[in-house]
Formats: structure tokens, sequence, C-alpha cells
């Protein structure tokens, strides 16, 4: 078992694609390795490639065995005990190719070193006038470069499921001058490498540059991304993936019989699920065929609800103008509490999609009490051009214009200051419209979300800093590391980012712990450190024991490790608020802030009559939240039951189920609940109902 925490990209037991495998004697010489070693159970983690390879092996295996035997390569006995092959697959591959899987691991590490150029090359270009053009991996598949385009606010993306129309050069042009002219500095073009027009034919890089300078005469620049996206530290939550669907394929092979189907463990939004591998594999060929055959309507379908939802999201807020119609609403957007990276990726796209409906848009200053004192501000299309990108929150978050309409964005606080406005209802008229929360704080504490925008930028930086701290010490002695991070009462980063710092602790409030439990972590680690391991590392969050502070545990530590281990301690603070949003928040906000101005915008017309507007009912006043597969409204009022508000937590949280996996990865000997089980479902029925509702 390799330690998960290690900060080390790709694998560390080696991959290889073999074309000896591809035969069938390369298959049969594996078969015999495995029966000779008596191993009936093969986890296949890789791309599409792989799985497929997988299916294949699996399907000819009996008739593998009984050739092997005929040949005596096997004996009968032999063959008998390995009579039945278990397999299931985990999809690693960072195009995000493989059907039926929300989430591949190594994905979300490409997108962060994709953002991490275009960042840099944004800065730079904002002094010169310039368009970029960039080359995103992708050869069948249009995933990275559309969820790049959505995280920088690009203005034309290419993505081979859905070529553009047949006169794209003059409309590329026309929104390139267009852009320009409204005072934009920089122009962005993303490509997929398999990028193709309407007949099949590629659209490269160079043709794209070729055309600009061209027909515009800008300076552009061409950049191939290549296999940088490959590499680079795994972010904290390919790590956290890694682990869970590591978790969740082994339960799937325990539980294989004869009779179930090689499976896929994969996520969809928040939840493991099992999928039939021989479907994925089908499914992925479609897709490919349909491209083939210039069926793109039928590719994109193919490719998932989720990949759609993207694409329509992108589709919207790459409008280059408001409609000349207006709605003759007025919709508020208000930031509430500390703030939190990509904060300003939901307002950016709360404030478009808001124009692109004819809404009038208004940014509230200063949280309620900027709402109460008149802190308003009308909010033109060009006034949040580049917001994705800047962390924080440009509103700055600290009485009524006409509002038909309230989003309000922030943690804790957004929450029960939006129970207070309903509580207000009944005496003030003005309160009675349709509100949204979107939740966005670091700590993740509102109820009514597994995720809250912001965190996992907070989680990443917390798993960063454990990295250097580790690495700092170097080929020093041994060293263990104590670590105080944010969250309030909600241990929600101290045990992500234990689970991908690989922490041998993370204490927090909601897993009660006492002197006996503190006794049996400093011995278990005291032991550990007597062997090869030279590094310890403790998480413990900000308010979790009121006695058993950061210091007393740093202390307790240091005196127990006396001539074994010394102890450094660190307490990470505001530092876990800031930073650049990482591409999982600026999407998360850029799809919250979408949904939420739909919803808001049904419920207006809902609620209006005779062009006034009176909502007074609880399922007016929603908080917008990721639950398990999908975003959807919950009415506050119905959260208040799921609320210590004493803590400032939701009284249940999915996340706690994952803890154990922190003690197994630690290397404690304990138990698993595995009563939570993944049902395997069907990829085919699964993606006809689709959903197209932003």
């Amino acid at each position: 078992s390799t330690h998960m925490g290690v900060p080390q990209g790709g694998t560390v037991i080696g991959s290889a694609r073999c074309q000896d495998f591809r035969t069938r004697e390369g298959r049969l010489k594996a078969a015999r390795n495995l029966v000779k070693r008596g191993i009936t159970n093969l986890c296949v983690i890789g791309g599409d490639g792989s799985l497929t390879g997988a299916d294949t092996f699996r399907a000819e295996w009996s008739s593998l065995l009984a050739e092997l035997v005929k040949v005596g390569g096997i004996t009968a006995e032999e063959a008998k005990r390995s009579s039945h092959l278990n397999i299931v697959g985990m999809v690693g591959s960072i195009d995000n190719d493989f059907c039926g899987t929300d989430m591949t691991i190594g994905t979300d590490s490409a997108l962060h070193r994709i953002m991490e150029i275009v960042d840099a090359i944004t800065t730079t270009a904002q002094s010169h006038q310039r368009t970029f053009v960039l080359e995103v991996m992708g050869r069948h598949c249009g995933y990275l470069a559309l969820i790049t385009a959505l995280a920088c606010g690009a203005d034309w993306v290419f993505i081979p499921e859905s070529p553009p129309e047949e006169d794209w050069e003059d409309h590329l042009c026309r929104r390139l001058t267009e852009t320009r002219l409204g005072g934009s500095r920089l122009n962005i073009i993303i490509v997929a490498e398999g990028a193709i027009d309407k007949h099949g034919k590629a659209i490269t890089s160079d043709d794209i540059k070729t055309l600009v300078v061209k027909r515009l005469g800008y300076d552009t620049r061409v950049t191939i991304l290549g296999h940088v996206q490959r590499g680079g530290t795994p972010s904290a939550f390919d790590r956290i993936l890694g682990s869970r669907m590591g978790v969740e394929a082994v339960m799937a092979l325990l539980e294989g019989t004869p009779d179930t189907p090689a499976c896929v463990v994969s996520l969809s939004g928040n939840q493991a699920v099992r999928l039939p591998l021989m479907e994925c594999v089908q499914v992925t060929k479609d897709v490919t065929t349909a491209m083939n055959e210039g069926r793109f309507d039928d590719a994109l379908k193919l490719r998932g609800r989720s990949f759609q939802n993207n694409w329509n999201v992108y589709k919207l807020l790459a409008h280059i103008r408001p409609p000349s119609t207006k709605s003759g609403y007025t919709l508020a957007v208000l930031n509430v509490g500390a703030p939190a990276a990509g904060m300003n990726a939901a307002v950016r796209s709360t404030v478009r999609i808001g124009l692109i409906h004819g809404h009038r848009m208004l940014a509230v200053h200063d949280g309620f009490e900027g709402l109460a004192y008149g802190k308003v501000e009308e909010i033109s299309w060009e006034r949040v051009g580049g917001w994705t990108g800047l962390g924080g929150s440009k509103l700055g978050t600290k009485s009524n214009f006409g509002i038909h309409g309230l989003i309000i964005i922030g943690g804790f606080e957004a929450f029960t200051g939006s129970l207070e406005l309903m509580e207000g209802r009944a005496k003030y008229e003005e309160l009675c419209i349709p509100l949204c929360v979107i939740p966005a704080t670091v700590s993740n504490n509102v109820p009514g979300s597994d995720f809250s925008i912001g965190a996992d930028t907070a989680l990443n930086t917390i798993t960063t800093t454990c990295d250097r701290i580790k690495q700092s010490a170097a080929g020093t002695k041994r060293r263990v590391f104590i670590i105080e991070t944010m969250g309030g009462f909600c241990g929600y980063l101290a045990t992500m980012a234990g689970l991908a710092g690989g922490a041998d602790a993370a204490y927090i409030y909601e897993e009660h712990f006492n002197i006996h439990d503190l006794q049996v972590n400093v011995e278990h680690l005291t032991e550990k450190m007597k062997t090869t391991v030279k590094r310890g590392l403790v998480l413990r969050n900000e308010r979790c024991n009121e006695n058993y502070t950061t210091d007393f545990i740093y202390n307790l530590y240091s005196e127990e490790g006396k001539g074994i281990f010394d102890c450094r301690k660190n307490v990470l603070g505001h530092m876990q608020q800031g930073g650049t949003p990482t591409p999982f928040d600026r999407n998360f906000g850029t799809k919250m802030g979408a949904k939420a101005v739909a919803w808001i915008t049904g419920k207006i017309k809902e609620c209006s009559r005779h062009g006034r507007i009176f909502a007074n009912t609880d399922d007016s006043a929603c908080l917008l939240g990721m639950r398990k597969r999908s975003l959807v409204f919950q009415p506050i009022t119905e959260l208040k039951e799921q609320t210590d508000f004493e803590h400032r937590i939701p009284k249940e949280q999915w996340w706690l189920k994952l803890r154990p996996i922190l003690k197994i990865l630690a290397k404690y000997n304990i138990e698993l609940d595995t009563s939570e089980k993944a049902h395997l479902e069907h990829v085919t029925r699964k993606r006809i109902s689709l959903e197209s509702n932003i």
C-alpha cells in the first residue's frame, strides 16, 4: 500500500501502454501470471485504452484458462481455483474522455496546471494588446478545453463534440473586434487538440493564429500546453477523489460474484457510483462514432449531463451583448461574511446571466448593512468581464430600490441573515420578494450543501502548505508538525486536508476525543516514527476543543516524542481565505450563479400580479446547494431543522463518513463501515433523461 499523502504526481507503481497485451498471446501470459499467483481480483486504473483492454480480458478469461490447461501452462486444479476473474476499473485519465464519469482522477490537477498558465498569461497581457491561442489536451474530448474556457471567461472555445457553424471565421473575428472595442486588452481562444469543423477537418491553433493575424492584424501568440498538463503535484480534489475511489473499488471487488458485471467506480456530483464497464466502453465508442458520422448533437448528449450543463453555461456566458428587450425586473446581488475565493466568479455569472435575461442588475456593497443603508450601484455588462480569476470578494462584503429579487452569496451569516429577512416579511412588504442563498465560505459549514464556494481553494492552500512544511524538513531528523486550520466549529477543512496531506490525526469538534484518544494517537505515531517514517502530520481544527488547544497538543507530542522526534507547530490563519480561486471553485461559482438566476427569474414571474411582486411562501426563499448528485433549491425555513445554530454547523455532515479512511491511511487497524453501498446503475438509460435546465 502506498501512502496517498505523498505529494507526487503520476503513479508510484509505474505505468505503461503494453502492445503485447493487445494480442491474444500477451493476454495468455498475463492470465498465467495471475493464476500462478492466485490473483482473482484486479483493480485497473487507467483511461479509455486500459479499461477497454480490461473489458476484453475479462470476457476472454474462461477461454484463456481452457487454452492454458490444454497446453499445460496451468493445471486443471489451478484453473478451477481461479475460474472467475473480478475486475473493477477506476478512471485515471486527464482528458476526462471516459463516458459515465463526471470527474476522472487527474482532471482537476490538469486544470490546475492549465489555469496557472492562463493566469500567468493574462497578467502579462494586460499591458499589451494581445490575442492568445491556447491549445489543451483532448484528442477526442473537449472536456479540459471547455472547463478552461468557463474558468477563464475565454472569448471562444473549439471542442471536437460541437464544431462551430460554417461561417465561424467571420463570427470569431467579429467577436474579437467587439471585445476590443469594449475596452478589453486581451482575447483568449481555447482549442482542444482534437478540434474539428462540421466536415471533420481539423482546426489547429496555427490555423486560428493565421486567421486572426491576416484578417485583423492582431499580435497573436500560440501556446501549446502539451505535457505540462500531466505534471505537477496532484490537487487536493484529486487526492481525495483517489482515496475515495480506492475504497469504493475494493468494496466493489469484495462484493463481486461470478454474476456481477465488471464495473467502473466513479463520482457523480458528490456521490460514488458504480457503472458497468461494458456500457461505459460502449458509450465512449458511440461518441467517437457519432462524431465520425457528423452527428454532433448525439455526441454531446452521450457525453452526459454534466458536460452538456457546462457547455450550455459557457454558451450563455459567451454572449457578446445583452438583449435589447428588457424584462422590467431588478435583481440585486450581495456578498455576506468573510471573503471566499470564487465569490467573484459567482457574482460575475449572476450579473451576466441576469443581464442576458434582460434584468436590471444591482450590486449591494457591504452585505446586509449596505442593503439597509442603500449602498447600491447598477452594474453594466462590461464591469464584470474579468472577475472569474480574482480571489476574495470584489463587491466588498460588509432599504429598497425597487428590487424584485435578491441573490445572497456568503457563508453562515448569509443563511441566518436570510432567515431574519424571512421573519421580516410579515412586517415589511418590501421583503416579500424571492431570494436565493448561494453558499460561499471556506469553512463549508452551511446547511443544505455538500460544498460551498471557496472551500476547495482553502483546502488546496492548506494542502500545499502541509506539503511545503513536510518537505522543508527533508533530510533532517524525525519531525512531527502540528497544524491548526480554520473552520470555526466545522471540521471539514481539517478532515479533508488530513486526507489530502496524509495526516496521522485530525482533531475536530464533531468527533469528540478525550485523553485516552490523545494517548493512543501519540503512541501510534511514536511507534511509526521508530520505523523509516521521518515525518508526522497532525491537524487540529481551531475550535475542536477549548482545553486541548494547539499549544496543549504541541506540548503533549513534544514531551512524548523526546529522543524520537521533535515538534513544530503552525497556525495557518487567514491565508486560508485568500489566493486565486481553484478551477473547481470558479466553475462551481459560475454554475451556481447561472442556476440561481434562472430559478429566481421563474419565481419572480410566478409571484408577479399586475406588475407587482408579492412572495411570502416558504419556497420563494431558497438555498441552492450541491446535494449528492444534483444542485437543488431548498426552502431556507426547512433547513432550520437541520442546523446546529449554537455551533454554526449542519447537524448531519456527509464528510464524516470519510474519516475512517484517514485512520486506515495512517495505518490504524480499524473496522470500516461499509453499509452504504454504491449501487450499480446503467449508463445508457441514465443518458437519455437529460436535463437542460440552466
